[in-house]
């Protein structure tokens, strides 16, 4: 995969990467849901797209209380052909509260975490889509992983797999 500049173009010189992490990650599209009887958690998503932006509001439920609630803005830089960058702040109930009053677009899946890989289970409107992702830690690791089992093709770089694009456009754009 090629190299990208990973800069954010709006910070400050010098701080383009101060508060962002890479984030290597792939996805697949699953032509239905695994058996996620056995998956280690089970995590319902609320994303909320502020179009026309980079971020994302993001509320998570632990389906099975194990785990508190978690509530972060995210700004995602995406990758082209690699690695992209995100930087999360995390949020009281509160401060989340006061950001999902802001007009964007939502988008509802339940997470199974089910190791090497999540699947994400969407809700409606996009319920049937089913997709598989995993993050590394190198790029090495990225681009040696396995395809899951029942992958019906790999959408890493199809922008229309990604979160902000379901949550404007859905499946037809």
């Amino acid at each position: 995969m090629p190299r990208v500049s990973l800069d954010n173009p709006s910070a400050p010189p010098g701080k383009a990467q101060k508060y962002a992490r890479v984030e290597r990650e792939r996805r697949w599209l699953l032509g239905e849901a695994p058996d996620l009887t056995h998956a280690q958690s089970e995590i319902e998503i609320t994303d909320i797209y502020f179009v026309g932006t980079r971020l994302r509001l993001r509320r998570m439920v632990d389906r099975r209380g194990q785990q508190p609630t978690i509530y972060k803005l995210a700004q995602k830089l995406p990758p082209t052909g690699g690695a992209g960058l995100i930087t999360n702040t995390y949020l009281s109930e509160a401060e989340y509260e006061l950001l999902s009053r802001l007009e964007g677009k939502q988008l509802r899946k339940v997470r199974y975490s089910v190791p090497p890989f999540v699947v994400d289970v969407f809700e409606p409107p996009l319920e049937g889509l089913v997709l598989a992702e995993a993050e590394f830690e190198t790029d090495g690791a990225m681009a040696t992983t396995k395809t899951p089992e029942g992958a019906v093709k790999e959408v890493t770089d199809d922008r229309r797999y990604s979160g902000g694009h379901l949550a404007e456009f859905g499946l037809s754009g």
